[in-house]
């Protein structure tokens, strides 16, 4: 890992460290050109209770109480009026496929995770055309142009 992309995972970590849910802290940080164009966290709906606060909700087997992190930069990139077109994100653990195909419809065309976390989808990657490389040991980076 490059000193840019050690620098980048090391800020989504950090803002994993606002999440709300009790089961897993994930932060995600989108960027381009070096530049920080969002973050986002695991945690409820804005103005609803919390999984800190009132224990998780969880549906088979997942916690539907939250919003994942990458859907959140999304969405904080949307609030603002940000491009994310051509991004790239950082996310501490390996993005759950819905947060997936959110990122690549969003136009984020890079995708780095430090953890993988439960099963990754890469046969449904590679239905999509997604390329999937090896990065290191426990960190993955797949590249898309839509």
């Amino acid at each position: 890992m490059n000193e840019w992309e050690k620098y980048f995972i090391d800020i989504a970590r950090v803002v994993s460290t606002r999440g709300t849910c009790s089961r897993l802290k994930v932060g995600a940080v989108i960027v381009r050109d070096r530049n920080i164009l969002c973050t986002g966290y695991n945690g409820s709906i804005r103005g609803s209770p919390h999984c800190l606060d009132e224990g998780c909700f969880i549906s088979d087997n997942h916690c539907v109480r939250t919003v994942h992190a990458e859907t959140n930069a999304i969405l904080q990139a949307a609030k603002n009026g940000v491009d994310i077109k051509d991004a790239h994100c950082y996310v501490t653990h390996s993005p759950c496929i819905n947060c997936l195909k959110h990122l690549l419809n969003a136009g984020v065309c890079t995708i780095t995770w430090d953890q993988l976390y439960g099963r990754h989808p890469y046969d449904i990657l590679l239905t999509l055309g997604v390329n999937v490389i090896k990065y290191k040991e426990n960190s993955i980076m797949i590249r898309w142009s839509a």
